[in-house]
């Protein structure tokens, strides 16, 4: 417990220490523009001095634009320690980033080590293999559902032609049964037209009995 907490003790000095070197670079940086400011005005002025008494007073004239320089020499120095101060700012910053970004990693991967050590090859391969046998189940559970009852039975067309030629020969049968009970001989009526007429209407009837067995048989088809 010690150890963890030294840690965090650790790292919180670093990133404390980091804030404060930034901090104090920004400042000296402040100052470093205050002071080119300073000198900037100064180098002016002797630059007007100089040009005032570049006929008049050559030796004050002389005397400004050495002074000049020499506000110019201390600029340069100031822009290049800027440039330094700067530099380790920016290091800094990038430094305290990465650290930064090493710490919410590190966190990232303890995270997915904890989720992962419940978590094996074999076992998630055995759990996907459950899943895929019950999702099989169901969809076997669900086909047999969606059947209607009877839905499955095959039918032999076979024995559906048998039973249609018996039907037919029941009703053959029966038209011979009905013809053999019909009188042989018909009297002759004193009217030739009666005799016509008994003709016409057996024929007629024996028309309807075809009509009625062919329907039939139309039926028992379909």
């Amino acid at each position: 417990m010690s150890g963890w907490m030294s840690w965090f003790a650790g790292k919180k000095d670093t990133r404390e220490g980091a804030r404060d070197a930034i901090v104090g670079l920004r400042q000296q940086l402040l100052m470093l523009e205050k002071k080119e400011e300073h000198l900037n005005k100064k180098i002016e002025e002797e630059m007007k001095k100089a040009k005032a008494n570049a006929t008049s007073n050559k030796r004050l004239a002389m005397a400004a634009l050495r002074q000049k320089k020499a506000h110019e020499n201390e600029l340069d120095r100031i822009a290049g320690t800027r440039l330094t101060l700067e530099t380790q700012v920016n290091a800094i910053e990038s430094a305290n980033l990465n650290a930064e970004t090493m710490v919410a990693m590190k966190k990232g991967a303890d995270a997915l080590k904890g989720i992962h050590s419940n978590l094996t090859a074999e076992g998630v391969d055995a759990t996907m293999d459950k899943i895929r046998e019950q999702m099989d189940l169901t969809n076997e559970i669900s086909d047999a559902i969606s059947n209607p009852v009877g839905m499955g039975i095959v039918l032999d067309e076979d024995d559906l032609k048998e039973e249609l030629d018996a039907l037919e020969q029941e009703q053959l049968d029966d038209r011979l049964a009905g013809a053999d009970r019909v009188p042989s001989h018909i009297p002759a009526s004193p009217v030739g037209q009666t005799a016509g007429r008994v003709t016409a209407q057996a024929q007629a009837e024996e028309d309807d009995e075809e009509a009625q067995l062919r329907q039939l048989q139309a039926e028992l088809a379909m």
